[in-house]
C-alpha cells in the first residue's frame, strides 16, 4: 500500500512581500550604520590611511587620561541623569495617571491634553525656552519666586556645576512625564472591570485598590517605561547641546556621553575631530545600552510576566 503524502504547506511569499519593505528600511538606516561604526572603532588613520589596530581605541579610551577622564565624566553624569528620570519621572507618570483613570474627575481629557504637549515640543524650543525662564538677568523665574516670597532660593541653576546637570534633567522630566503617564493610564484602562468590581465587593476602593490590584496588574507596564527611559536617557544628547553647548558647561558638569561623542567625533574649537575615536565611544554607547537591555529581558520581565492576564 503506497504511503500517503501529504499535501506541501504552500509558501507563504505574501508575508515575505509585506515584510520586505521594512526590513530594508531598517537595514538602511540602522544595521548598515551600526555595522559600519563597529568597524570605524578597530581602525585608526595613520598617514592618510585606516589601519586596523584591533581593540587599540578602546585601551586608549580607558587608560589614555586625555580620553578616560572625560569618558567617565560623561558616563557617570549619564547615569545620574537617567537617575533623575526614574526616581522623579516615572512615579510621576504613574501618580498622574492613576489621578486622571478616576471616573470623578471632570476635565480629564484637558489635563491630559496639557500634560503631554510638551513631549511633541522640539528640544531647541525647550533648551532656549528654559534658558530664558532660568536667567538671573532677564528670566521670569527670579520675578515668580519673588512673588511667593522665595527669591531667595533663586540661584543661577544653570551657571553653577553643582546644579545645572540636575537642573536640566529636571527641565527633560518636565519635557517628557507625559509619555509614562499616557502608557500607564492606557494600562490601567485595560485592566478588566470584572477585577476592579471583585476588588469593591471586597471592600478595597481609593488609594488601597491603586496599590493591591492595580499597580501589581501594571508592572510589565512600569518595566517597558523603565527600559525605554534607560534607552531614552543614555541616547540623550539634544537638549544638553542646545542649553549648554557641545562644551556641556560649565567645565563639563553636564556633559553626557552623546555630547562627548559629539565632540570625539566632530571636534569642536580646538579640539581636532577623530572619526574613529568617535566610532569607539558610540560603540561603549552601544554596548551599554544593549547590556542593560538583556539584563532587562532576561532578569525583569521574566518575572513579570506572571502579573500578565
Amino acid at each position: 500500500m503506497a504511503a500517503e503524502i501529504r499535501p506541501k504547506r504552500p509558501f507563504r511569499w505574501h508575508i515575505g512581500v509585506f515584510l520586505a519593505p521594512a526590513v530594508l528600511v531598517y537595514t538602511a538606516i540602522m544595521i548598515l550604520p551600526l555595522a559600519g561604526t563597529l568597524q570605524l572603532s578597530l581602525f585608526r588613520n595613520i598617514e592618510q590611511h585606516q589601519v586596523f589596530v584591533g581593540l587599540e581605541n578602546f585601551r586608549t579610551l580607558f587608560g589614555d587620561p586625555n580620553w578616560s577622564v572625560n569618558f567617565w565624566n560623561a558616563l557617570r553624569n549619564n547615569t545620574w541623569f537617567f537617575i533623575i528620570h526614574m526616581l522623579v519621572q516615572n512615579p510621576i507618570g504613574v501618580m498622574l495617571a492613576a489621578l486622571l483613570s478616576s471616573p470623578r474627575l471632570r476635565f480629564s481629557a484637558f489635563y491630559r491634553t496639557a500634560i503631554f504637549v510638551p513631549t511633541i515640543l522640539s528640544f531647541v524650543i525647550v533648551g532656549f525656552a528654559w534658558k530664558l525662564i532660568l536667567s538671573p538677568l532677564w528670566g521670569v523665574a527670579p520675578h515668580l519666586l519673588d512673588l511667593v516670597g522665595l527669591k531667595s532660593l533663586f540661584t543661577p541653576w544653570l551657571g553653577k556645576e553643582e546644579y545645572a546637570l540636575t537642573a536640566l534633567s529636571l527641565i527633560s522630566v518636565w519635557q517628557f512625564v507625559g509619555i509614562p503617564m499616557m502608557l500607564i493610564y492606557a494600562a490601567l484602562l485595560s485592566i478588566p472591570e470584572e477585577v476592579i468590581e471583585a476588588a469593591e465587593c471586597d471592600g478595597i476602593t481609593g488609594m488601597s485598590q491603586f496599590w493591591k490590584i492595580k499597580l501589581p496588574l501594571i508592572l510589565p507596564s512600569i518595566g517597558i517605561i523603565s527600559i525605554l527611559t534607560f534607552v531614552g536617557n543614555f541616547n540623550a544628547f539634544d537638549l544638553i547641546y542646545t542649553a549648554q553647548g557641545a562644551l556641556a558647561g560649565p567645565n563639563y558638569s553636564t556633559d553626557i556621553l552623546g555630547t562627548f561623542l559629539y565632540r570625539a567625533f566632530f571636534g569642536f574649537q580646538l579640539q581636532v575631530g577623530d572619526p574613529n575615536m568617535g566610532a569607539a565611544i558610540a560603540t561603549m554607547m552601544f554596548v551599554i545600552i544593549l547590556g542593560g537591555v538583556c539584563v532587562y529581558l532576561f532578569l525583569v520581565q521574566t518575572r513579570l510576566r506572571r502579573y500578565q492576564f
